[in-house]
């Protein structure tokens, strides 16, 4: 068995993705708390445990299919790089290690649940959402929410329902920019009736329509965050908080603008995470919060 093969199997380079779980500690001003940042270390520690074990089973049951996709062919499993019982074997082991972490956060019993209740719906999702129409992008939403639920447990931080908000309509415009892009690959490469989703040719334009309208959201309810108490609270000059909800709408934009083109992977967090404009305006963000906070 080749090592290297079950850990690119494991796909660490989708990892990036579980930095969410430190989106509350930061937002929560606690950045320079040494437990604050050990815990959502160990969160982010056991989501990327748990969503490897998933992507093994995703590969295991997809493996002919991923024989005939363009890109998806060069995964070790569907390339021959490694057998099923291998994969089968490394998935206890992973599930395993990843529940363990529970033990070493301060309320367990919340972390545990919202473990549990990302490997339910990551199987779910796995074995029938991911066919049903527009069923599947929620529930990649909900996952992608469940991870900031995570950091919230872990470092035993109360969850805003603001983050909650903003993050359920961010991640379900990026997930239907994911849809949307596998979907018009398949539908260039052999029509979408054998992509196995529940979309046709004439959805495309409609998941294109929801998935900007989403993004919009999300920039309306920072604009109304703006005004809430939480912000008041938090920060000196709640006011520069307004200048997040432009970027927001230019970053959700140009997304979309990239998908429509053909310009986008599969995965847009992945590709936000390493592509140095979206770095750029993260960076604008963060400076405009600090802003906000230490100003006189």
């Amino acid at each position: 068995m080749s090592v290297t093969a079950i850990i690119k199997a494991m796909r660490p380079h989708h990892w990036l993705k579980n930095g969410l779980v430190f989106v509350p500690i930061l937002l929560n001003h606690d950045v320079f708390d040494p437990e604050a940042l050990w815990h959502g270390l160990i969160a982010f520690v056991a989501f990327s445990l748990i969503a490897s074990a998933v992507y093994l089973l995703n590969d295991i049951k997809d493996v002919e299919a991923d024989r005939r996709h363009p890109t998806k062919r060069r995964r070790p499993l569907a390339a021959g790089e490694i057998t099923a019982a291998q994969a089968y074997a490394a998935v206890p082991v992973l599930l395993v290690a990843a529940f363990s972490t529970a033990l070493l956060v301060p309320q367990p019993r919340n972390f545990l649940l919202v473990l549990l209740a990302y490997l339910f719906l990551a199987i779910a999702y796995l074995l029938v959402l991911k066919r049903k129409l527009l069923v599947d992008v929620l529930g990649l939403a909900a996952m992608h929410t469940l991870r900031i639920l995570a950091g919230s447990a872990a470092a035993a931080i109360p969850a805003s329902s603001w983050l909650l908000a903003f993050s359920m309509f961010l991640f379900l415009s990026l997930a239907l920019v994911k849809r949307y892009a596998e979907l018009r690959l398949t539908q260039d490469q052999s029509g979408l009736k054998n992509a196995g989703r529940g979309y046709h040719a004439e959805d495309l334009e409609a998941l294109s329509q929801l998935g900007m309208a989403s993004g919009c959201t999300c920039a309306l309810i920072m604009a109304l965050y703006v005004d809430s108490a939480n912000v008041k609270q938090l920060y000196r000059h709640p006011e520069l908080i307004w200048l997040i909800c432009p970027i927001i709408l230019y970053q959700m934009a140009r997304i979309w603008f990239l998908a429509r083109r053909g310009q986008m992977p599969d995965d847009p967090l992945v590709f936000m995470i390493r592509d140095w404009r979206s770095q750029f305006m993260g960076l604008l963000v963060a400076t405009i919060m600090v802003a906000a906070t230490v100003l006189p």
